[in-house]
């Protein structure tokens, strides 16, 4: 399984940026998928994540309104659109892929699969 994400780089505070993250080797249908992101010296943390369909999406409280997580299950490609970043948003952002969604998400615990990061840097 590997899950490839894309679409990192420097953007200036308030300006947009869009995640891709493309998966491969496993049925991408059947699973949730989800971002997290880690900026330096501190932890990873739950930033979005999506049912297999698409139909239900969360977000942790700090993007809220601001992110949205998308999935194109023909392209087996799952989204984050950022809008309106601000400098604390920066990190290196990880996408994850897991059969279950729920309330486990929020905490990161025990994702099936993990991609590389792609750098964000917000700049203010």
């Amino acid at each position: 399984v590997q899950l490839q994400a894309s679409g990192g780089g420097t953007v200036q505070a308030g300006g947009p940026l869009r995640l891709s993250c493309a998966a491969s080797g496993l049925t991408f249908s059947r699973y949730a998928m989800g971002w997290f992101r880690q900026a330096p010296g501190t932890e990873r943390e739950f930033v979005a994540a999506i049912n297999y369909s698409g139909g239900m999406t969360s977000y942790a409280d700090s993007v809220k309104g601001r992110f949205s997580i998308s999935r194109d299950n023909t392209k087996n490609t799952v989204y984050l659109q950022m809008n309106s970043l601000k400098p604390e948003d920066t990190a290196v952002y990880y996408c994850a892929a897991d059969p279950l969604y729920g309330s486990r998400w929020r905490r990161g615990d025990g994702m099936d699969y993990w991609g590389k990061g792609t750098l964000v840097t917000v700049s203010s």
